[in-house]
């Protein structure tokens, strides 16, 4: 199974630490591109319109400056530097050691400067949207895609691809072929603002179950128990599943 996440925007630092080696994180083929964007933002981050550049407010500016100590700043598993509503829900501090397991092996958070990372990966906080249209770089999902392609198919393995990211972030990577038939999209009907919530729900419930399900309706029927779930199959090939999610009260 995969279950992909989108990051958070609020991010959690420290103060002291050694700081990100990109090598040293999960595909470390995506090393190169990690370090071309890192500078690249750096520079961005340095001028006077900064924040037009990045698509944040401008009274952001302390957020803005961590783009400036990327290759300095003290590191922490991207567990605990990923925070907001989606990561409170999945709690994962919390996950008994069985499912922590699963996490670190299920969970990606797609991510505009490093790509790709997992759980346990130590990276530093940010601000970056895959939205950017970064200079001397691109639109950051053009310029993911084909790398997130390179890795991210193989670890789906046999397993469903359950995507808990928002569009901005599924424009890096969709899955193709045979793949795509195993691909379900979780969506949240009524109240937006509970989307995020509840998808860190349906991330943790899968970690702590347990069942690495191959088709799309078995995962609806993991899900069951926790959740009111309705399943509508792809319009047509290559489009994904979509699971409507509802917490039980």
């Amino acid at each position: 199974m995969l279950i992909l996440l989108p990051p958070s925007e609020s991010k959690t630092g420290r103060a002291r630490g050694r700081s990100v080696v990109h090598e040293h994180l999960s595909f470390p083929e995506l090393s190169a591109t990690r370090q071309s964007v890192a500078e690249t933002v750096a520079k961005v981050s340095a001028h006077p319109d900064a924040a037009a550049t990045l698509g944040v407010s401008p009274n952001l500016t302390a957020e803005i400056a961590r783009n400036l100590v990327l290759h300095t700043a003290p590191a922490m598993p991207a567990s605990r530097v990923y925070s907001g509503v989606l990561y409170d829900a999945l709690d994962y501090a919390t996950l008994d050691s069985a499912a922590k397991r699963r996490a670190n092996r299920w969970l990606v958070v797609v991510s505009a400067l490093y790509g790709a990372v997992r759980p346990t990966d130590a990276i530093a906080p940010y601000r970056l949207s895959m939205a950017v249209n970064l200079p001397g770089v691109g639109p950051l999902a053009s310029a993911w895609k084909p790398e997130l392609r390179r890795v991210l198919p193989v670890l789906a393995g046999r397993g469903v691809v359950v995507d808990c990211r928002s569009s901005t972030y599924a424009a890096a990577w969709t899955p193709e072929g045979d793949l795509a038939d195993r691909w379900v999209q979780v969506r949240v009907p009524g109240a937006t603002h509970m989307a995020k919530h509840t998808r860190g729900l349906v991330a943790r419930e899968l970690c702590r179950v347990g069942r690495d399900v191959r088709r799309v309706p078995q995962l609806a029927e993991v899900l069951a128990d926790a959740f009111v779930v309705t399943v509508e199959e792809p319009t047509k090939a290559g489009r994904p599943w979509v699971i409507d999610v509802t917490a039980r009260s």
